[in-house]
């Protein structure tokens, strides 16, 4: 089992894929990192020699990911919200921030799970 970036990374998957359970790497930025450390991207974790895991972990040094990534991403949040700019007072309300719908969906990040609403009584005469 690899460890890279403070992650184990899963032993039979493609080398690839396997980058993308490290936190902000992504489909597009796997396939630089394997081109800068002249790794095939088809060979699988368990058959990596330690030179290859030695030579990512030299490209990975390059970028920023994990644990300072997420660390910086809240400190920028934070930054949003005391500025008080309107992207902070859409984080701080729980609100989407991007220009999304918020009328209907919204579900996960304002709303909630649905709640069904009972139909109006009609009177008797």
């Amino acid at each position: 089992m690899a460890r890279l970036a403070g992650v184990d990374l899963p032993n039979n998957k493609r080398i690839d894929v396997a980058l993308r359970y490290i936190y902000g790497i992504g489909e597009a930025l796997s396939g630089k990192i394997l081109k800068a450390a002249e790794v095939r991207p088809e060979i699988r974790v368990k058959d990596l020699a330690e030179a290859d895991v030695v030579k990512l972990r030299d490209v990975l040094r390059d970028y920023v990911v994990e644990g300072d990534l997420r660390r910086k991403v809240t400190l920028d949040v934070k930054r949003l919200i005391e500025i008080g700019s309107y992207r902070g007072q859409r984080h701080r309300k729980g609100l989407p921030c991007h220009g999304q719908r918020s009328r209907t969906n919204a579900r996960t990040n304002r709303k909630g799970p649905k709640r069904t609403v009972a139909n109006k009584k009609v009177a008797t005469k």
